[in-house]
């Protein structure tokens, strides 16, 4: 049977005092469940905080703090992924050129075009600006500094001898005065050295790296040029302990097949052969590379190779007239990314390939590309503004432009950018501490 709840309300006084009562002491339950209901959840949440900020403190603790923001690029010291060889030639006559033709004491006449007439010195006034940094600035002071008894050489062609005395003239131009210096030639090497610092800036002649007919420094404009491509120790004995090594050779190759030579010029048990230019190359430079591997000390030598120089021998590929080249111009190729027939891409994947093979041997030779900036300068040359070795024909004097030096460059000029970019790597590579 259910049972049935009876409310009872009662109307006497103390039934009221009573209720009272009895709803203020519930009530007084009820706000003390509250509040012990609502601690507990407070308690909860705040632990809840706490665990979270001591796994906070913890992780962050034992990471390490947070990079820096990276610092605006300056002039010392480019970022280390920028492209220094990818850029614009931005006309500059206020800090161009680093220095005067008239002061450098050890100027080539091959190269002193403003000595030998020319006018328009323009060239001389042209900055090389990388899209997304800048170059570095030259400090003769920090390089002589960085060469304290130590060699620096140049080995290769006339190019290379070009960039040599680009270097001299950034280094001798900026010391004092009263610093002693000198400069001497044995045979195929010509020593500059800057006493104070027992530093040597060097270059040695080997247009071919490799042994050859043409190995004589005055006398090497012979009809048949002869190649032992697999030969470099009477060249290598002169530069093997040196601190950095400057490589090129391009120029002299430029010819559809070398006349190659096994065995020792002088022997007639030698065997000469007609070999395909490319593979002739390719076999000097295995020479080369192989050589490398075996003799350098690679905690003590930055090895570079400079890519080839471009010449400007056939204005058609720029939009001027057939037959003509460099001489009379004065403005640079506006032409973005231009190229021309002269320079030859498959010589250079060849070096490329060369210095592949030797990192993969643990030995880094960096390839500093001159190419493509040198490109647009079609008035850096020397054109007829230089010291003629030979008497000019009567041709030549009826046409300056039949004896225009367009492969060679007028100093100060584009071979100044090339030593920048050098002096860049020199600092910044990742085997400068080895120094």
């Amino acid at each position: 049977m259910t049972k049935k709840h009876q409310v009872i309300i009662s109307t006497s006084p103390a039934a009221g005092i009573l209720w009272d009562v009895r709803c203020s002491f519930q009530s007084l339950i009820a706000l003390l469940v509250l509040a012990l209901v609502g601690g507990a959840v407070y308690l909860t949440a705040q632990s809840g905080h706490l665990l979270a900020d001591d796994r906070t403190s913890s992780s962050t603790s034992n990471s390490s703090p947070p990079p820096p923001p990276p610092s605006a690029s300056t002039n010392d010291s480019p970022p280390s992924k920028c492209n220094l060889f990818s850029g614009k030639w931005v006309y500059d006559n206020h800090s161009y050129p680093l220095y005067k033709e008239k002061q450098c004491t050890f100027m080539s006449d091959q190269l002193a075009c403003e000595k030998f007439g020319r006018k328009d010195l323009t060239y001389q006034n042209w900055r090389w600006q990388p899209h997304h940094c800048d170059l570095p600035r030259f400090n003769a002071t920090a390089l002589l500094e960085r060469l304290r008894n130590k060699r620096l050489v140049f080995v290769g062609d006339s190019l290379n001898r070009g960039q040599w005395v680009s270097m001299v003239c950034l280094v001798e131009t900026s010391m004092p005065s009263s610093s002693p210096k000198s400069m001497i030639s044995n045979g195929s090497l010509t020593t500059f050295k800057a006493t104070d610092y027992n530093a040597s800036i060097e270059f040695y002649w080997a247009p071919l790296l490799v042994e050859s007919n043409s190995d004589n420094p005055v006398n090497h404009r012979l009809p048949d040029r002869i190649v032992r491509a697999h030969a470099i120790e009477k060249h290598a004995r002169h530069w093997t302990d040196a601190h950095i090594l400057v490589f090129n050779s391009y120029l002299w190759w430029k010819q559809p097949k070398m006349n190659t030579l096994w065995g020792s010029f002088g022997n007639s048990d030698g065997i000469y052969k007609d070999v395909e230019m490319l593979r002739s190359y390719e076999m000097a430079l295995k020479t080369w590379a192989d050589w490398l591997e075996i003799h350098i000390n690679r905690t003590k030598t930055q090895l570079f190779f400079i890519s080839m120089s471009p010449t400007h021998q056939r204005a058609e590929e720029w939009g001027e007239s057939a037959g003509e080249n460099c001489y009379s111009e004065t403005e640079m190729i506006g032409k973005d990314e231009y190229q021309g027939n002269g320079s030859n891409p498959e010589m250079m994947r060849k070096v490329e390939a060369a210095i592949n093979d030797l990192k993969s041997r643990g030995l880094t030779v960096r390839l500093i590309n001159i190419t493509q900036l040198s490109e647009y300068r079609k008035e850096g040359h020397p054109s007829i503004y230089r010291k003629q070795w030979e008497l000019l024909t009567q041709r030549q004097i009826s046409k300056p432009s039949a004896y225009a030096d367009c492969i060679h460059w007028c100093l100060p000029g584009v071979p100044d950018v090339w030593n920048q970019l050098l002096y860049a790597y020199i600092f910044n590579s990742s085997s400068h501490n080895t120094f």
